[in-house]
């Protein structure tokens, strides 16, 4: 077939079907590149092709985290946990903005999840290794009644 009637659009064998973007992989490769903004509105995009994802909802709370918006992280996190309850990266992620929030409870509550289902792989013990430590802390700290400070 000729640039032209490409161009034009004529083609008898049928117009090739447009691809859609990956847009999970684009904001991934932004969130890399340090562009939490432009990876926000790719984990968007990735939302609206697939909006019950619960992966891209957890990656999408911890670049709103990266980005200041707490709140949206929490929201993000949360509706990530309703759609799969076992995420261990969403509750250690939701346990520290609660503990950022004072909400000692909350952020007990999580890390306990977190800790029920511990991720596997090398990197993993550094993270349940916080997590034991910082669960310790909130026992030690909820026995001498003191409450967390809010940042």
């Amino acid at each position: 077939m000729s640039w032209w009637r490409r161009l034009i659009g004529d083609n008898p064998r049928g117009s090739p079907k447009p691809q859609r973007l990956d847009y999970l992989s684009e904001a991934l490769a932004l969130e890399r590149q340090g562009d939490f903004d432009a990876a926000l509105t790719s984990y968007r995009l990735a939302l609206r092709d697939r909006p019950n994802d619960p992966r891209t909802l957890q990656n999408m709370a911890i670049a709103f985290s990266k980005t200041g918006r707490l709140d949206d992280a929490i929201r993000a996190y949360q509706r990530a946990l309703e759609l799969d309850a076992g995420l261990s990266g969403a509750h250690y992620g939701l346990a520290f903005l609660l503990l950022k929030r004072g909400d000692a409870a909350g952020a007990g509550e999580h890390l306990d999840a977190f800790l029920a289902n511990v991720p596997s792989g090398g990197e993993a013990d550094r993270w349940v290794k916080h997590a034991r430590e910082t669960l310790e802390h909130l026992k030690t700290d909820s026995d001498a009644g003191v409450v967390p400070e809010r940042d």
